[in-house]
């Protein structure tokens, strides 16, 4: 006879699929990242040129994490930072 495990005492292995997929979201619940220049490039919508030189303008870097050739972006953190006035001088 099996016993029902409460669900806050459930090790990883015990869940179900359907409960795992539901925990995982619910932990990166908000979390979106993109990659590279090219993903500076597709969150601002503009060219690879225009990426590199907001990237190293240093408006997003509290939004970037790199190491060594990998970048990688927090989306809603780099929108936020970019939302300054003074950061769409960029696009004039």
């Amino acid at each position: 006879m099996k016993t029902k495990i409460p669900e806050e005492k459930k090790y990883l292995w015990q869940l179900t699929i359907d409960e795992f997929r539901d925990l995982h979201q619910e932990l990166n619940k908000g979390k979106t990242y993109e990659y590279g220049i090219q993903g500076i490039a597709k969150i601002f919508g503009c060219s690879k040129a225009k990426a590199y030189s907001i990237k190293s303008s240093g408006v997003i870097d509290d939004a970037i994490s790199q190491n060594g050739k990998i970048i990688v972006i927090d989306v809603e953190r780099a929108l936020r930072l970019f939302a300054n006035k003074n950061a769409w001088d960029f696009f004039i």
